[in-house]
């Protein structure tokens, strides 16, 4: 099975290589056959030297793909990756790797050996290991998940964990099913679709390092997105009922 790993990105000049090299070994050590995977860099519009050093990345690692987003955001980024992938599998982590990496061989093999069409992360499992999280993004994830759960009633753990993979044949589907969103809650908007259609999903408990340090995340207004954005996919759900 082939797979595209997405990693989307804005300004980030300063751990970009290091990161993407830490990634691309793991890939290669794992999965060595030629041409059955890229790590996608989507560039949303950095200012500094992000693209340059992906394009450098690439001359030495075909494997290593640098694309241009047309204007911010993550889905958008996302969205603009898988729309123009010929992988079997799609999917994205987010460039500080807080998601242990090997976690990705148990969703790889899922979606390629045990039938699941969906795999997504969770920080919010009693398996799970959270590292150097403060309570506040902690009591956040939480209520925000708990606000999805009785608003949109699914049954999902952790909608915002940045590690979630997919069949790249349920993409589409979900995308007209309302999975639109260019921002934070796309991938928040696949699982619950997901969910809704009964697709054959994964919860996947993962060792989980936060960096805080790095983080860009700005609760209040992200959960004014957020909560916005679940008004919109309600109303869909209802009309299509």
């Amino acid at each position: 099975m082939t797979f595209d790993v997405t990693i989307p990105v804005l300004n980030e000049e300063a751990t970009l290589k290091q990161q993407v090299l830490v990634l691309f070994d793991f890939l290669k050590k794992n999965f060595p056959d030629p041409g059955q995977w890229r790590i996608v860099i989507a560039d949303n519009g950095s200012k500094d030297q992000t693209y340059a050093i992906a394009e450098s990345l690439h001359r030495r690692h075909p494997e290593i793909v640098p694309l241009t987003v047309p204007r911010k955001g993550v889905g958008l980024a996302l969205k603009t990756s898988w729309d123009q992938s010929q992988a079997d599998m799609v999917g994205y982590m987010d460039l500080d790797l807080a998601t242990d990496l090997p976690h990705f061989l148990q969703a790889y093999d899922a979606i390629a050996n045990q039938g699941y069409e969906l795999v997504y992360g969770t920080r919010l499992h009693p398996k799970s290991k959270v590292i150097g999280r403060t309570l506040k993004r902690e009591i956040t994830s939480r209520v925000f998940n708990f606000i999805l759960k009785t608003y949109l009633g699914v049954g999902f753990s952790d909608g915002m964990c940045g590690f979630k993979w997919l069949r790249r044949d349920v993409y589409a589907p979900l995308h007209d099913a309302g999975a639109v969103s260019d921002g934070w809650f796309f991938s928040t908007e696949l699982l619950t679709i997901a969910e809704w259609k009964h697709l054959k999903i994964l919860e996947l408990p993962v060792k989980w390092t936060d960096d805080v340090t790095s983080s860009r995340v700005k609760i209040g207004p992200l959960a004014k997105q957020y909560l916005a954005a679940m008004k919109v996919l309600k109303s869909k759900k209802l009309l299509d009922c």
